[in-house]
């Protein structure tokens, strides 16, 4: 009995030090701390055209991807994609399954309370989508009305303003498929995903454009040092005009400058 006892303490100690070891990450001299040395590990979804998609090779493209990798070049680190659901994304960035998440998400009191934001790296807003023989154009006619939303998204507390008949989707883009397929009476989504997926010949139409939002990278709270090293990556990037250039490469436009 006794050296089942111990059996079982030293079984356990070992689990404990095997998921410590898991968890722990190099710390740079400057105080950063990061998953492997040379290497910026960001999560993205994939689930987002045009901000991130997965290629045929199942690697990553989008401008969440360029920023990520220009992020991670102007730190003088490797790049390294790390794809996770949507949803999953701020509890993996909490979990320490990457070093950052360029996953194009909002700024909002709720997700404060467990991760860290960087400076905005583009603006945006959620707007309304319909079919194109809609006669919905604004929030007040979404009263009583069946709104798809992504998972995990701002767009669902965002949707369950104006109405009580929210559906959620894994994307936004899966969304907007049944919406322009017949499901549903609107979609609520990032104005740009919106646009793009209008100009792709989904059969679907713009309406109000409800508030405007800002759009970060969101890091471990308790990583203060590598916060402040994007923080100041991002602010290069803006003033040497990458994060424009991307931005105009993707969309047509600058969405990374400041609505007035």
């Amino acid at each position: 009995m006794l050296w089942n006892k111990k059996f079982i303490l030293v079984s356990s100690i070992i689990v404990v030090c095997f998921l410590s070891a898991c968890a722990e990450k190099e710390k740079l001299e400057d105080g950063s701390e990061l998953i492997n040395k040379n290497q910026f590990v960001f999560a993205a979804s994939g689930e987002f055209k045009p901000f991130s998609y997965i290629n045929d090779d199942l690697t990553m493209s989008g401008f969440d991807i360029e920023v990520g990798e220009a992020i991670a070049k102007e730190m003088d680190l490797e790049p390294v994609q790390k794809r996770i659901k949507f949803k999953g994304i701020v509890e993996g960035i909490k979990t320490g399954r990457a070093d950052a998440a360029v996953a194009s998400h909002t700024i909002n009191p709720q997700r404060s309370k467990h991760v860290s934001f960087s400076t905005p790296y583009y603006y945006s807003g959620p707007q309304i989508f319909t079919r194109t023989d809609s006669k919905i154009k604004t929030v007040q006619d979404l009263e009583g009305k069946e709104v798809a939303v992504a998972k995990g998204s701002t767009y669902a507390d965002t949707a369950s303003e104006y109405t009580d008949k929210v559906k959620t989707y894994d994307s936004d883009i899966t969304a907007l498929k049944a919406l322009s397929s017949g499901r549903h009476d609107a979609v609520i989504t990032d104005f740009v995903t919106g646009k793009t997926a209008q100009k792709e010949g989904f059969k679907i139409k713009p309406g109000q454009l409800i508030n405007r939002s800002e759009q970060a990278i969101v890091l471990p709270q308790n990583n203060p040092k590598l916060l402040k090293r994007v923080n100041e990556s991002l602010e290069k990037l803006r003033e040497d005009g990458t994060l424009t250039q991307i931005s105009i490469e993707y969309f047509g436009e600058d969405i990374t400058k400041k609505p007035e």
